[in-house]
């Protein structure tokens, strides 16, 4: 089994989170509860559901990652562009992603 987190976008304002230990959407993937089994997977399944039912997120998805050097590392690149945030600078205060993260 591959581990994986819950990631959705704030229906606010559209930035990607990630569900986390505390019980909360944050802004950074590091911090995500990460499901190493499938019953922890269907938790954040019905995490995912209700929040969406809530109209606090949209896009829910359980996502795949791997854990290097003790970084969480989305499996696939759209994912981790979402986590790393956009390929180049595009609005003040949006730098670019870290190449190295999103090359992986």
């Amino acid at each position: 089994m591959v581990d994986k987190v819950l990631t959705a976008n704030r229906l606010t304002d559209g930035i990607a989170v990630w569900w986390n230990a505390n019980g909360e959407w944050a802004t950074s993937l590091q911090g995500a509860l990460v499901a190493r089994h499938s019953e922890a997977e269907t938790e954040l399944e019905a995490i995912g559901k209700q929040a969406y039912a809530d109209n606090k997120v949209v896009d829910v998805a359980l996502i795949e990652i791997q854990e290097i050097g003790g970084k969480l590392w989305p499996l696939r690149l759209r994912e981790r562009i979402r986590a790393e945030g956009p390929t180049m600078e595009y609005a003040p205060g949006y730098a670019a992603a870290d190449p190295e993260f999103i090359a992986v």
